[in-house]
Formats: C-alpha cells, structure tokens, sequence
C-alpha cells in the first residue's frame, strides 16, 4: 500500500523501485459468490475472493496501487435491491459496492456504461459514498470546442501524490496522474435518461487533449482507467473498443481495459495488432484486462528508475490472477455486505407466480422460447393498453425481445433455467436482467424486414452441404439478436449477414429474412406495425438504425421487470409460448455445432426438427451439439 506524500523528501540522483497496479472491472455488485438468480453459492466469482488476491499481492510489492475500471453500480439484484429505495425517495444510504471498496482501500476508480442505467439522480446520489476519487474525462454536462473546454460530469482526472519505497529501502515521492474513460455511447444507449443532460466525446480525442494537461499538472505516471474493450486501431473516433488505439497517445503508461468481459493478456488476443501476450501488453505499453464480476485481478507491475529528479517507466508486464473455488473470501467484505446480501436474498425469494413449464434460454437464439415469448407478451398487454382509444392502438403490435442470457463470451451458466412451480422475484430479474424501459416505435412492413436482417448477424453464413461449422458468431452479443415475437420468419443462412454487429452495412442485396409472415399473410412492406420494444433498442443501440426519435410513440417509462412483475401473477400459471414462427431454411446434408448449458440435453427435444446430435463437453463447460439443417 502506497503511503500518501506528507511533504517533499530530499533528492536522490539515481535509484529504481517497483510500482504494483491492481485494477478489478466490471465487478457488476458481486460482491459475494452467490448467485441470485439461482440462489445459491457460486465460487467463480466476487469481489469477496479477489480481495484474498489483492492482499497478497500487497504482501509481494510495497508500492501497490488499487484501481476499478467501472460497472461497478448495476448488475445484480443486489444492485437493484440497493437502489430501490433510494427511487422511491428514501435518504441514499453507501451503496454495498462502495462500502465494500472503502474497504478494500480504492485509490481511484472511473465509470462504466451500466452505472448510468439508473438515471443521473440516482448516480448522483450514490457516488458521494465512494472514499476515493472517481474520474471520467469523456463525459460531459455541456461540450465545449474542444475537450479541455468542456463542462466535466466528473472531474476528469485525479493525482495521487504517493511515498514510493525503492529498492534501497529509501522513500520519494511519485505523482500519479489517474484520468478515466467510458464508452461514448452511453448518451445513445440511455438516450431516455441522459438525451440533453450529458454529453460524451470519443475516448482517444479526449485522451490526447487531456493527457498533456495531466502531464503538466506534474503526473510523473499516468495510468488510463478504460471502460473500453481492444478493438482494432482503425475502429475510428467514436469506437466503442478504443483501448487498443489508447495505447498509442503519448503520455499514457499503462492501460486497464475493460467492458467486453474479456481477458487480456489471453490467447484470445493473440492475432490482434499490437498486443503482446506474453508480456501483457498494447503497442508495448503495460495493459491488463480482468474478466468480469470479479473472476480475476488485473496486476501491472511498472519498473520505474528515478534520475535527474523525476521518475520514468523502464520496464513493465500485465499479468492477470484468477479466483478458484479454494481461493477464501475476505471475512471483512463478508462482514461489511452480509446485511445487504440477506435483505436481497429475502427480496429476491418473494413468490409472484406459478409456471406450470420449465422457463429456460438454451435454444433462445435458434428456435422459439417460452421465456422470450413470456417477456413479448408482457411488453405487447401493456403497450396495447397504453394505446387504447389513440390512433396507434389500430395497428398490430409485435413485441420485440433479446436473449440476455444465452451463454457466448459470459459462460456456460449465463442461461435462464427456472424450473416448472412458484415464480419468485429473483425469477422476474432473471427473466429481465437490465433496468431498461418501455418503449414503442411505428415502423413498416419493409423497416421490420430490414430489423430483423440486422439481427440475422448472429449466424454464421453456411456453405450448404457444409459439415460441422460454427452456427453462431461469437463477436455478435446475444443482446443486439432481436426476435420479433407476432411475425413468422424463415432465415436463409447460405447468405451473407447484411450488416456486421455494429448495424453497418456491409452487404446491400443480402436476403436472409425470408417469408416473412404476419397473421398467415405475407408482411405487406407499405403496412404499419407498433412494435414494442426497450429504451435501449429504441435509442438505435446496436446499429438498429430504424429507431429513430421521430418514430417513437409515447408509452411511458415504465421499466419492464415492473411490467413482467405485474404480468406474471395475471398470467399465472404461465403455460408454452413456443409455436414455429422461428426456422431456418431447410439445407439438406448440411450440419453445422452449436454451444449451449450444461443442462441443455435435458431440454433438447424443443429443437428436435434439428436432429441435435450431442457431442458433450467444451473444455470452457459447454455442451455442444451437431445440428442438422
């Protein structure tokens, strides 16, 4: 643990010492092992964990700092319980999240994309709790010219005027200039709770505006916290993956990444330009990534040498350290969120309904499914009668839904699986993960086509007569995979995508939606549909560029886990919503695999039209099936 500088040491020519950066992301308020959804233990992640590997990795280095990257706020019902009294106006007390990293010793941390879910008051509310400084330098309340003008939401960067012990047992002191980043699209994910409120500006333009400030502050070393994935240098200015070309901007020493929930150094980015593996590194400067919900801790070790009266980097490696299920949890962290874990628990076992079938998400992405077609009828009930005596109520209503929860990059036990009997609350937020709104849009006929071709990049494109190629694109999140519940659909994967996962267009005459069906006839492209849909997809997250504010219909902001919750005891008990309005075409001789939970095999007979043929296990815990198209 680095000691604050009480006062100015005297020189030292020439000397070298070791600076340790701790850096935890996207912890998501699991903060214990437990998973709430399930209810019940789960040893693979919490912060409760990585606290045993932060302190030892303390006891290794004397000069230790200790970082969050953000999407820290949201992400659990722990999250959710947390605030829920504070949106109904009670006094705001420290969330959970901060008071266990006030206890863990924060030095600095910066905002994710999720801690805006709840809107700014609540924000606001919530980070005067953190005892440490909070820094964003690419989210603004106003824009000015250029970013040093800009009014900031948040102080832009922070200095740390830290004692350094160096390798000779002396002290100096070293500033550490710590600025901080979130990904700029945030105001156009939460455009409904942010749209005039604050402004964001592109990761790399801010940092070269801001970095030689910080530098001129007296930042010996500057460490950039960004909430921001490694894409490629060429993504542009408004990337969402900046961390890679964040890399390049002069004055940067060492990058904590994060956002895309993946590791770095991993093998995962082994072919990407500019990162190096084996030292832990972009564009030869130290940069870690470390998972997600607390799954591992990032650790950079800078080698400094300090001459001619400052300190510069000499050498440096990122390395990551994983928990395990024999890795102990921190009994302070324990102790410090025990009460807020068993008031949750409690919230999250309220019963609210009956379900007389098995509500699962193994096949959500490749066949239709009673969990999504629960959520749809949930969003259609509650829009039609919004729309009742107004004109949009003439129009047919379609409701649109995601498969949060459908494994991809977040694991094998990222699925719903809620067994048939009573539905309780922790159900509701299983079934709708994310704080996201109500929202309704009138398109037509030929936009809806053009939806859904964007939400067809899921699938790989499929030679036929192919064997045992990957179904599904792993770079396409399952959450921008909409499936328009009211409309029948065949999908041709022998053709290219349309457009890539970022909603770009990138093949104009692509056809994968084909007979394309509402109420047994073929979708009039001229006609008018209200599709319902979440304030997400309504603000064009996810490239769906048909959500336009001018489309928009008024239907409140009702956020939808309080719509399904007031659904689901009307509709109880909840019976099949599977029907066959999702198929692929047929391709006769043509097999392609598909990864799905563990338990997938029990459920297995919903996709039976595909012959799935199990294989058994990944190494990463899936189970993987040949399907037959």
């Amino acid at each position: 643990m680095l000691q604050s500088r009480p006062a100015p040491a005297p020189p030292v020519t020439d000397t070298t010492a070791r600076l340790r950066v701790l850096a935890t992301t996207d912890i998501h308020v699991h903060l214990l092992s437990y998973d709430y959804y399930a209810d019940g233990p789960d040893d693979h992640v919490g912060l409760a964990r990585t606290a045993s590997l932060i302190a030892e990795a303390r006891r290794e280095c004397p000069n230790c700092l200790l970082l969050d990257n953000g999407d820290f706020l949201q992400g659990n019902p722990m999250g959710d319980h947390s605030v829920r009294a504070l949106e109904r106006g009670a006094a705001c007390p420290i969330h959970p999240a901060l008071r266990a990293m006030n206890r863990l010793r924060y030095d600095a941390a910066t905002l994710g994309n999720h801690e805006f879910n709840y809107g700014l008051p609540v924000l606001e509310a919530l980070l005067p709790g953190a005892g440490f400084p909070i820094v964003s330098a690419n989210v603004a309340r106003r824009l000015g010219a250029q970013p040093l003008l800009d009014t900031p939401f948040l102080p832009p960067y922070a200095l740390l005027d830290r004692l350094m012990t160096t390798d000779e047992g002396a002290l100096l002191p070293l500033r550490i200039g710590i600025i901080g980043f979130a990904p700029p699209q945030i105001v156009q994910w939460d455009r409904a709770l942010l749209e005039g409120v604050l402004h964001s500006r592109g990761i790399v333009e801010t940092a070269q505006a801001w970095v030689p400030r910080l530098r001129a502050a007296g930042a010996e070393i500057v460490i950039a916290l960004s909430h921001s994935g490694i894409g490629t240098v060429e993504e542009g200015p408004w990337a969402e993956n900046a961390s890679s070309a964040l890399s390049l901007v002069p004055g940067i020493d060492a990058i904590v990444a994060g956002h895309s929930h993946l590791l770095f150094p991993s093998h995962v980015f082994a072919e990407t330009e500019g990162a190096d593996i084996a030292q832990g590194k972009l564009h030869g400067k130290a940069a870690v990534m470390a998972g997600f919900h607390g799954s591992h801790l990032g650790v950079i070790d800078l080698q400094l040498r300090h001459a001619t009266g400052a300190w510069q980097v000499t050498g440096s490696q990122g390395s990551l350290r994983a928990i395990t299920p024999q890795t102990p949890p921190a009994p302070e962290i324990l102790a410090e969120v025990r009460p807020d874990h068993e008031a949750t628990v409690a919230f999250a076992r309220r019963p609210v309904g009956q379900s007389l079938i098995r509500l699962h998400s193994h096949f959500a992405t490749i066949a239709p499914c009673s969990a999504l077609g629960l959520v749809a009828e949930a969003q259609a009930n509650f829009v039609a009668r919004e729309l009742a005596g107004r004109p949009e109520g003439a129009l047919p209503i379609l409701s649109a839904v995601s498969p949060f929860k459908a494994g991809g990059r977040s694991g094998p036990g990222h699925y719903i699986d809620i067994p048939p009997g009573e539905l309780a609350m922790r159900h509701i937020s299983d079934l709708y993960i994310f704080p996201n709104t109500i929202a309704a849009l009138r398109l037509t006929g030929a936009e809806l086509a053009d939806w859904l071709e964007l939400s067809m990049g899921l699938y790989r494109q499929i030679r036929p007569g192919s064997r045992d190629g990957f179904l599904i694109d792993d770079d396409f999140p399952c959450y921008n995979h909409d499936r328009i519940i009211g409309l029948k659909v065949e999908i041709d994967l022998s053709s290219p995508a349309r457009y890539d996962r970022h909603g770009v267009l990138r093949n104009p005459a692509a056809q994968r939606v084909r007979a394309l069906h509402w109420n047994g006839h073929p979708v009039d492209p001229a006609a008018e549909f209200v599709l319902v849909t979440n304030s997400y997809r309504a603000a064009g997250s996810g490239g769906y560029h048909h959500a336009r504010p001018e489309r928009l219909i008024d239907v409140g902001r009702q956020p939808v886990r309080d719509i399904l919750l007031r659904h689901v005891p009307a509709a109880s008990p909840i019976r099949s919503y599977a029907d066959d309005s999702y198929r692929f075409m047929r391709m006769p001789g043509t097999t392609v695999l598909f990864d799905s939970a563990p338990l997938a095999p029990e459920t297995c007979a919903k996709i039976a039209h595909l012959r799935p043929e199990l294989l058994g296990p990944t190494p990463e815990g899936f189970a993987r099936f040949r399907l037959h198209l």
